[in-house]
């Protein structure tokens, strides 16, 4: 069931990936296309693959996280894709059944999937009209979650019904790789304030015990994430927000209105559940933050917390420095 994307897949992982026997191969190359198939062959079997499509379609969401234009890393060019689709489906060793794409991350709009669809859609046609079997089309993610109050996106069911009008007639199997959109909201990052700093040319400082290596969002993409107390007192005020680490960087929020809040106090960054423990670093030599799964009263440490000891075990001074 597992399906493998990305364009750096090590042999290591491509022959991983084929002892496991997986559900499926997304191809960035015709590079990597003829090194997977390699291995297959070798071992007498065939890999189950998909060719990863670049449609030149602008997401309109962060640069960043922008997967589908022609700039980006990800996929064969459209122009090319005929040609590649031909070359590798040709050789031994690979079962190519279909094509895939995926054009970026958080979109707040339904439009740019749809065009990108689209020309999915001709392609599979000009395929078959080839005397090429394509039964798989794998539609990548991409479907936004509010990070704002009040902000409205489109639903996972305008996403659905979207999907059903722009597929309809492939006669395909279509595979799904949402992510922030299953887990975004389900998360929170907890954080202590350590103290509120004032007397600055601006707004005072609420420096929590969390920090850009926690939570990278902020720093990486500007990103908003609404910041609360967990036991608000009704009264606000203005800061800027911002973590331990060493750097500007560590800056959760500038000229922030949020609630207010005095040293000692917890609070929480909401929609932390996508992206957030997974980019997580032990920058600063900070350790890991504990992942507590909590249902109704029920809770349970997931992820063990790596404190900053467990990390320096793990480092090694050579005799010939000692």
């Amino acid at each position: 069931k597992i399906v493998f994307s990305g364009v750096g897949k090590t042999r290591a992982e491509l022959e991983l990936g084929l002892d496991e026997k997986i559900g499926q191969f997304n191809i960035e190359s015709r590079e990597e296309g003829h090194e997977l198939a390699g291995i297959a062959a070798a071992r007498g079997i065939e890999a189950q693959a998909c060719l990863r499509i670049n449609p030149d379609v602008d997401a309109k969401t962060h640069e960043k996280i922008s997967t589908g234009k022609a700039e980006n890393k990800f996929g064969v060019p459209l122009l090319r894709a005929r040609e590649t689709f031909a070359e590798l489906a040709a050789l031994e060793g690979m079962n190519l059944r279909g094509v895939a794409i995926h054009i970026g991350s958080q979109l707040a709009d339904l439009e740019p999937l749809e065009t990108a669809f689209a020309k999915v859609g001709k392609l599979v046609e000009d395929l078959r009209a080839a005397g090429h079997t394509i039964t798989h089309v794998d539609l990548g993610g991409g479907l936004g979650v509010p990070y704002r109050k009040g902000e409205v996106l489109p639903s996972p069911a305008d996403y659905g019904a979207m999907v059903a009008r722009a597929t309809s007639g492939w006669d395909v199997k279509l595979t799904f790789e949402p992510g922030r959109v299953i887990a975004g909201n389900a998360g929170v990052l907890l954080t202590r304030v350590v103290r509120v700093k004032r007397g600055g040319n601006g707004p005072p400082f609420v420096i929590v015990d969390a920090a850009m290596n926690d939570l990278a969002r902020p720093a990486l993409y500007g990103a908003w994430h609404d910041f609360e107390a967990v036991e608000p007192s009704g009264e606000r005020m203005t800061a800027n927000i911002v973590g331990p680490i060493c750097e500007t960087g560590d800056t959760f929020a500038t000229d922030r209105e949020c609630d207010a809040l005095a040293s000692g106090e917890l609070a929480v960054f909401r929609t932390a559940g996508a992206y957030g423990a997974t980019m997580a670093s032990s920058y600063n030599s900070r350790g890991f933050v504990a992942e507590v799964l909590v249902d109704g009263d029920k809770f349970a440490v997931v992820a063990d917390r790596i404190d900053a000891g467990a990390i320096m075990d793990a480092e090694r001074v050579p005799d010939w420095l000692k």
